[in-house]
């Protein structure tokens, strides 16, 4: 099943590019589509391997940053 995301992530402390630029390189695998904006991202791709990589994107910056996310996850709303 192919799902499109729609997430915006706040860090919450110092700069803001670092953990940012690091969500979002951590983000692209093959498979994925990932399209940044100014204030959320859309990731598109198969289900499996886009909750894998979101996971894992999350999980690193939360070890290291203090994070709000905010997250829309669809089946129907594909780009």
């Amino acid at each position: 099943m192919i799902i499109t995301i729609e997430i915006s992530y706040y860090p919450l402390n110092g700069d803001i590019t670092e953990p940012i630029n690091r969500f979002v390189e951590k983000l692209k695998v093959e498979g994925i589509k990932v399209e940044t904006g100014i204030m959320s991202s859309v990731i598109t791709g198969e289900f499996d391997t886009v909750m894998k990589s979101l996971s894992n994107s999350m999980k690193e910056v939360m070890d290291n940053y203090p994070s709000v996310f905010n997250i829309k996850i669809s089946n129907s709303c594909l780009i």
